[in-house]
């Protein structure tokens, strides 16, 4: 063994035992006291004495509420300053896109807001756009949450009241009158309440087993869309199974001097020759090799047996979302047992959680490996090749990714295209399955016991999004006038 290699083995050794160390202080966190189902539902029903339900309709943001650009921009800080931006200009395309991007304004005000005490996994960043079709590792077609950049433990409400407030937003954008939004919103948190009400008479595993695959959305939709919109439903489900790695492979790749390449489409996808020049780009390329080549530890057995089979053979920088330009994200080319045999992988930069400063900080080793533990605790069924690895970047900062499939059957619906009865329909697949992932970490028993069987946490819930939704239109107000004060840079892409 050369000495270089010796190197390689006793770091890969160390990375591997500090993996070991965080999952290990992990595992040894107590778990929660036992309690019988009539204690767990006590404590749910004394938290109303505490916060009663319809005060969640409150919210009024005080004079010492931070300045919303400027949380934006200290965001933006830590950012790829030539994508910057472009964040500002897809943000100040309209309230509905600014509110993707304020997930980090949201969550300080949100901390100003009543809460129970019951803690669950959240997603932190549950807007409708973040629900849509996923597929399973059993190649079934899932309806689910998706994103998961911001996932930390926190009060349960945070995530309601993020997806009520969604659901007003975009019925505002498509011209929905009061009444149609309440109708919307209190249908979305209805379905969350009477879910939650079911999971807690179900068994732990008859929980951890609940999912909402293709036939049952087509079970709850028919009677409740017209034939325009069972019609668009079928496309959606069928266009989803479509959006897999070989398409992903024909749209993104082409051939050049007979080899595979990532096509280049900027600025939203770079290739690494584009972007820096002789020894920068080697160390870039090194650096993402060595991720993906080290984050298969972070796999099961199984799955980690399969990506060896794969051989990397191209990488670009692609800018993703609207809250997430800016940080940095890798595509990554692999090919199997020839050149049509694709693999596209996504390592995605994951920084603290914006929930952090007002919920507490991850208690796991690093920021990817909370995004992957809370999304399989939060999913039903997640990516085979969902994992993390921590990286030193050559510009010499310790960064860290979390790794999934670029494309595995994801279909996303256009709510500019719903009407306010396939939203309110949309809603309530959102708050059922926002329940279900609740259920599966938090105390979902004294949670029902909290929310009842009435409608006063319902309808206090609309009253809130609305009240939010405001706010929201009055932060996008002050980013638009950032820019025409050339306080920030906006750029369209």
């Amino acid at each position: 063994m050369t000495r270089k290699s010796a190197t390689r083995t006793a770091t890969a050794r160390a990375a591997g035992a500090g993996r070991a160390a965080a999952v290990s202080a992990a595992t040894r966190t107590p778990p929660p006291p036992w309690r019988s189902p009539r204690e767990r539902a006590e404590l749910g029903r004394a938290a109303r004495g505490r916060v009663p339900r319809s005060s969640h309709a409150e919210f009024e943001a005080g004079p010492g509420r931070a300045d919303p650009v400027d949380v934006i921009e200290r965001q933006s800080a830590t950012r790829l300053p030539e994508l910057v931006p472009i964040r500002y200009g897809r943000m100040s395309e309209s309230p509905f896109r600014f509110y993707r991007g304020a997930a980090a304004i949201m969550a300080g005000d949100l901390a100003t807001t009543p809460a129970t005490g019951l803690r669950t996994q959240l997603c932190g960043d549950a807007h409708l756009l973040n629900f849509r079709l996923l597929a399973s590792p059993e190649r079934n077609l899932l309806f689910d949450i998706n994103d998961f950049d911001e996932t930390l433990p926190g009060p349960w409400e945070w995530d309601v009241k993020r997806l009520a407030t969604s659901m007003v937003i975009a019925g505002r954008e498509n011209g929905f009158s009061d009444v149609e939004r309440a109708v919307v919103v209190e249908t979305t948190v209805r379905s969350y309440r009477e879910q939650m009400r079911r999971f807690a008479g179900m068994s732990n595993l008859d929980v951890w087993y609940a999912r909402a695959d293709a036939d049952q959305l087509n079970a709850v939709a028919s009677g409740r869309l017209d034939k325009r919109g069972r019609k668009y439903l079928a496309r959606t489900l069928t266009k989803a199974r479509t959006r897999d790695n070989l398409q992903a492979f024909d749209k993104l790749t082409e051939m050049v001097d007979k080899k595979r390449r990532i096509a280049p489409q900027p600025p939203v996808i770079t290739r690494i020759d584009d972007l820096l020049p002789g020894v920068a780009r080697d160390e870039l390329e090194g650096m993402i090799r060595a991720l993906i080549g080290r984050y298969g530890d972070s796999l099961a057995a199984d799955r980690r047996h399969l990506l060896r089979q794969f051989k990397l053979v191209d990488m670009a920088r692609k800018v993703v979302g609207v809250g997430s330009v800016g940080t940095r994200c890798w595509i990554v080319l692999l090919l199997g047992r020839d050149g049509e045999d694709p693999l596209f992988l996504q390592a995605k930069e994951a920084g603290e959680s914006v929930l952090a400063p007002y919920a507490g900080a991850s208690r796991l080793g690093t920021q990817g490996e909370r995004v992957v533990a809370g999304q399989r605790l939060m999913q039903a069924a997640s990516d085979i090749f969902l994992g993390w690895e921590h990286v030193h970047a050559p510009d010499g900062v310790e960064r860290d990714f979390y790794v999934r499939q670029l494309r595995d059957w994801k279909g996303i619906v256009d709510p500019s295209l719903m009407v306010p009865r396939g939203m309110a329909l949309f809603g309530r697949l959102c708050g059922a399955t926002l329940a279900r992932a609740h259920a599966r970490s938090g105390d979902r028993i004294a949670i029902a016991a909290y929310l009842g069987q009435g409608a006063v946490f319902d309808k206090a819930l609309a009253r809130f999004a609305e009240t939010y939704a405001d706010q929201n239109e009055r932060d996008h107000r002050a980013l638009l006038d950032a820019v025409a004060s050339r306080r920030v840079r906006a750029e369209a892409a």
